[in-house]
């Protein structure tokens, strides 16, 4: 008997994954749990595992090729055929599936799955992507969630509904995510098919990377299709600073960590259950704003491989201590390659700590559907007016971006206002 074995939906919408490694070959012989590829996607490097015992009698597909959920990935020999019969089976070219195959439809990934590179909280991106060499009509796509209005206007545009990546709610394709699509996919590119090279004028041209695509697409939808608004403040933090020296031996004896951000993912969580809003989403497609009430933040974390957002979880109910090793465990799997889908998935909020670098202000730019997201500068030393006299100050820099179509101007500041009192008296977040 022969076993299909499909590219796996792995969750959180991923369509499609790059393959970069193979670790099988025609003839070999795999248990079940062993792992079959290596696959890139937008989110995630994942091992993908063999669902069955048996030997490999067809792989499908070359390292490099990008393929779509449910497209096949090998043809296992179960029973019935010995190892080197499987292998005179499979032909030089990847043979269609056989007609006593069974095919495998929702086999999960399990194990250890690694953080890609280049942002992986973004959504995917399909546009100008080479696909493997099986022609276009033999492939399973997954039946696309779309919006009548959608589904008209990809058939007016002669696109595949199928391969638009959707930005709706449970990854609805809406109108806006084919217009899109079709201005990215009508335009010619720039780049190489092959991998990086040198140009004669001493330039070098990288392919981008699946994940690379993700946030250069997503970052254009989120400047072209939400106005954004920003207020950027300074926040003198002297107790928060005092606070924090007092405890921060304590933890240090217990190896962890008691950060400002642990401080401010506490602040923004508790202004958020006061200030709604933020935490909402706009469905344009309903013509409605979706509030949400786990307030799930993300984090953005700068790693060697690029920058990461793993989501704290219903943060307002969580100590500052359970925040801060939250955050400290999320860090380390960040930094060993070990966040999971579920670690990067559901945040409702993002923040980004720029100053941990060094910047005092910037813009962020808003993860859509989010409402918000909010930049923390560097800690500086400055002068401040106390009682009428100027004292040293310890000044915390804030820059909030909203989505100007949802928040107003007035609610924008008064939920910054309500983050800076509770990081001027931290003891007001532990009342």
């Amino acid at each position: 008997m022969r076993y299909i074995f499909k590219f796996p939906d792995i969750g959180e919408g991923i369509t499609e994954g790059k393959i970069l490694e193979w670790y099988v070959d025609k003839g070999s012989t795999i248990r079940e749990g062993d792992p079959v590829v290596k696959m890139e996607t937008d989110k995630v490097v994942a091992d993908i595992p063999s669902p069955k015992t048996g030997t490999i009698a067809t792989r499908f597909g070359n390292v490099g090729d990008v393929i779509n959920v449910d497209d096949p990935l090998v043809e296992i020999d179960i029973e019935g055929v010995a190892g080197a019969a499987a292998v005179e089976v499979a032909a030089e070219k990847p043979a269609p599936p056989s007609d006593h195959a069974v095919e495998e439809a929702n086999f999960g990934v399990v194990g250890t799955l690694e953080v890609a590179g280049d942002g992986a909280f973004l959504p995917s991106s399909q546009e100008g992507q080479t696909t493997s060499a099986e022609p276009e009509e033999k492939k399973t796509r997954r039946k696309a969630l779309a919006t009548p209005v959608a589904r008209a206007m990809a058939k007016e545009y002669g696109l595949d509904i199928n391969r638009i990546p959707g930005t709706g709610p449970g990854g609805r394709v809406t109108k806006k995510d084919v217009a899109g699509f079709r201005d990215i996919s009508t335009k010619p590119s720039a780049l190489p098919a092959s991998n990086a090279s040198t140009q004669t004028d001493g330039t070098r041209v990288e392919p981008l990377s699946q994940i690379r695509k993700a946030i250069a697409r997503n970052m254009t939808i989120s400047k072209q299709t939400i106005p954004h608004m920003s207020v950027f403040e300074d926040v003198e933090i002297s107790h928060l600073v005092e606070f924090r020296s007092r405890q921060k031996p304590r933890f240090e004896a217990e190896g962890r960590k008691l950060t400002y951000l642990a401080f401010a993912v506490k602040a923004v969580a508790l202004a958020l259950d006061r200030h709604p809003i933020l935490n909402a989403r706009l469905d344009m497609d309903a013509d409605a704003i979706v509030y949400q009430e786990a307030i799930n933040i993300g984090i953005a974390i700068d790693t060697e491989e690029g920058l990461v957002v793993p989501v704290i979880r219903y943060a307002n109910h969580l100590s500052i201590s359970a925040i801060a090793d939250k955050i400290l465990e999320m860090a380390d799997k960040a930094r060993d390659r070990k966040l999971e889908i579920a670690d990067l998935k559901g945040g409702t909020f993002t923040i980004t700590n720029f100053g941990a670098i060094g910047g005092l202000h910037a813009q962020p730019i808003i993860n859509p559907p989010q409402a918000a997201i909010l930049g923390i500068g560097r800690l500086v030393e400055k002068p401040v007016v106390e009682n009428g006299a100027v004292v040293v100050g310890q000044v915390l820099p804030l820059s909030l971006t909203v989505d100007h179509r949802i928040v107003d101007g007035g609610e924008t500041t008064r939920f910054l206002n309500q983050i800076m009192e509770y990081l001027r008296d931290p003891s007001a977040m532990l009342m």
